[in-house]
């Protein structure tokens, strides 16, 4: 883009004068004029200039950068109106990343990438015209939401809507495998396919037979779930859109399968290369008998999925283990081996010590909290969509004699920071509500009938939040106290309302709800029953303080919603996930996802600029106390503020646990020694259960190095 020499850039100078204090001061308005700098030296003679909106479109469409069709649902008028509102409300970038960001990943550049096309308003323009696909109310909604970031769109969504050659608006991905060849066939070329379009991808392998099952009739001879693994990380390797950036998948496996300890042997530094994978995450669905057999220290007896499924006729993920155990240890038609469940709880540890993985879903816990019609068997490649699932049935032309239903991931973010101050909080979530649903409805995936077809069914969105962080750092509350926990429920409480109520509306509208409506627990009102207690409405005067001129819904309110959903239904069969967030939460200047900043000023590589820091949201000496770093804090605040969150988010939530290698003396009281060990995971992962956590995604370890371990997060779920 006609950059010039690095050392020659003022503003990548001025941004790394941040990491270079004079008298013990941080240099932090290096930063305003980084910024300062970056727009005057790059992005203002790197435009491409044009004296019109108008104009600008017909080049945009002309040259192929812009589809036509959603422009032509709206009048040239019309878009010059919106566009003079948008720049009106005078938008400008608050850090120097943030505009850093922007440019280098979402505006829309030349062919050559010489020029950009695109502003932050251009950007704003273009999505909310997309989302309200001709509807100029909604349109002009969406557009305020998105220019003052409180809503912020996921990044496939954010970047590719209404481009001509644009990839899908969504990128996270469920499927599931069954135990026959049909089945492991077409799922590859599932993935392959998913990868291609910049998919990150979850895959349940908990179905296939186990190592050394029979294969009609052979005993010994079935491989088990290793090979297969192998399988998907050469697609995800292969698949790598354009060489661009390579595919990413995740593997799923419940602990009672019999291929446990093979499965986690294979993230392992010192695997055997013939069942190592480099590039493949691992998850592990972990039912409610696991915990209580290694709390009691008691041997655990793993089933053969094989087995199961020629007694029950159901696949092996179906199967209630923690209901149906005792059961089947009493079987003799069941295969079975025993191990000791706390042998593998150690494993588990010493895995995520040594790698960060697996991931961990709490299945029983998901699906107690489960609304709706059918069972949870796994979770996506950042472990916060948890949606039910049905299994396929194929015939060896591998098509499909039964269609089973698998899950897109269609996700946006909420900013807890500009939302705290909305004119309208309920209006802002009905809005953002209606801009997922276009991408839910428009959201297709033909190469993989499955993730077509539960989508299509279950019109499902995930509408999270970013900024928490931030906010309570803003506000001077330390994160973890009572008052964020309190805090973080209201809130919360407050996007499960209005996306209900909007869901309802939606559903009123088209006469249309979603497939199994009637089976569900919104159906019979018994949803809502917490909620008519009156419980969820601040108690301390500081929270609030915090809500004063939001409205918080009463019991009868409640009330009058559950009697609403009652008689018209809900649109939505999911509408709550918390993702881990990225370069979006840059963009927003705010702290990522939910979770505490890991630095206060954060050094971030970036491939074209070398590094750059970031100053977190509003550091000053007063917020300085209160963006303590989630390495420096017992991450039993953390789990229960995401525990606060849970109580009203129908899918899960992305928990990362932040650990230190050598963890500062009286920071766990539990321990009397310096040095992290297996244990002091196994006692959080335990804690997060009891809190009702439904998943916990990476485990990063801080080294006495100074590098991170589990730090590597996929690009194609990071939304």
């Amino acid at each position: 883009m006609g950059l010039k020499q690095l050392e020659d850039v003022t503003y990548f100078r001025l941004n790394n004068e941040i990491n270079r204090p004079i008298n013990g001061q941080i240099l932090l308005h290096k930063d305003k004029e980084a910024l300062e700098a970056f727009f005057k030296e790059n992005v203002e003679p790197n435009t491409k200039k044009f004296s019109s909106i108008t104009k600008k479109i017909h080049y945009l469409i002309q040259e192929n950068y812009l589809e036509k069709e959603f422009i032509q649902l709206y009048s040239p008028e019309y878009i010059e109106e919106l566009a003079s509102f948008i720049h009106e409300q005078d938008f400008h970038f608050k850090s120097f990343m943030a505009a850093y960001k922007f440019y280098n990943q979402y505006a829309l550049k030349t062919n050559d990438g010489e020029y950009y096309l695109e502003s932050m308003e251009d950007r704003v323009l273009f999505n909310a015209l997309y989302f309200a696909d001709g509807d100029e109310a909604i349109a002009k909604d969406i557009a305020n939401e998105i220019i003052h970031q409180r809503y912020q769109p996921a990044t496939p969504s954010f970047l590719n809507a209404g481009r001509a050659r644009r990839g899908e608006l969504v990128s996270c991905f469920l499927i599931q495998v069954t135990d026959d060849m049909n089945s492991i066939g077409r799922s590859i070329n599932s993935a392959l396919q998913l990868s291609r379009i910049g998919g990150g991808v979850g895959i349940s392998l908990s179905n296939l037979r186990e190592a050394g099952a029979p294969i009609k009739g052979y005993e010994g001879a079935a491989s088990g779930v290793v090979p297969v693994m192998k399988l998907f990380e050469d697609s995800f390797s292969y698949s790598n859109q354009l060489g661009q950036r390579q595919g990413a998948g995740v593997v799923y496996l419940n602990v009672f399968h019999p291929d446990i300890i093979a499965f986690l042997s294979t993230k392992k530094e010192n695997a055997d290369e013939k069942v190592r994978v480099k590039t493949l995450s691992l998850g592990v669905v972990i039912p409610d008998k696991f915990y209580e057999l290694a709390r009691k220290n008691e041997e655990m007896y793993l089933f053969s999925p094989y087995s199961i499924e020629r007694e029950y006729g159901v696949p092996f993920a179906y199967i209630d283990i923690t209901e149906k155990y005792n059961e089947l240890v009493a079987n003799p038609k069941i295969s079975k081996t025993k191990i000791k469940a706390r042998d593998l709880e150690t494993e588990i540890s010493k895995l995520q010590q040594e790698s960060g993985y697996p991931y961990v879903v709490n299945i029983d816990t998901a699906n107690r909290a489960n609304p709706v019609d059918g069972k949870i068997i796994m979770s996506n490649l950042c472990s916060e969509i948890l949606q039910v699932q049905e299994p396929s049935l194929l015939n060896d032309a591998q098509e499909f004699v039964r269609l089973g239903t698998d899950v897109s991931c269609n996700l946006g973010s909420t900013n807890v920071v500009n939302m705290m101050t909305s004119p309208d909080f309920g209006k802002s979530i009905r809005t953002m509500t209606r801009a997922l649903t276009f991408v839910t409805d428009s959201s297709h995936i033909k190469a993989v009938p499955t993730i077509d077809h539960g989508n299509s069914l279950a019109h499902t969105f995930g509408l999270g939040a970013m900024g928490l962080h931030s906010y309570l750092a803003q506000q001077l509350i330390e994160y973890g106290s009572a008052e964020s926990v309190e805090f973080t429920s209201i809130y919360f409480m407050l996007m499960n309302y209005w996306t209900l109520v909007e869901s309802n509306n939606i559903a009123r509208e088209r006469g249309m709800t979603f497939h199994n409506f009637e089976k569900s627990d919104y159906a019979n009102g018994t949803y809502f029953d917490k909620y008519l207690t009156g419980e969820f409405v601040p108690q301390s005067d500081r929270v609030k303080e915090l809500f004063t001129g939001i409205f918080i819904p009463s019991a009868e309110d409640w009330a009058e919603l559950r009697d609403k959903v009652k008689a018209d239904g809900l649109y939505h069969q999911n509408r709550l996930a918390v993702a881990p967030n990225g370069s979006i939460s840059y963009i927003n200047d705010v702290s990522a996802s939910i979770h505490p900043i890991t630095q206060r000023i954060e050094e971030r590589q970036e491939k074209k600029i070398g590094k750059i820091y970031y100053p977190a949201a509003g550091l000053s000496t007063e917020t300085i106390p209160y963006y303590t770093s989630a390495y420096d804090m017992d991450m039993r605040k953390v789990i229960d503020v995401y525990a606060a969150a849970t109580e009203h988010v129908d899918q899960g939530l992305s928990l990362t646990l932040f650990m230190r290698s050598d963890i500062p003396q009286g920071l766990y009281e539990w321990k009397t020694e310096c040095k992290q060990t297996t244990r002091d995971l196994s006692i959080l992962r335990n804690y997060a259960f009891n809190k009702g956590i439904k998943s916990i995604y990476y485990v990063r370890t801080f080294t006495d190095d100074g590098g991170e371990v589990g730090a590597n997060q996929c690009e194609s779920c990071v939304i």
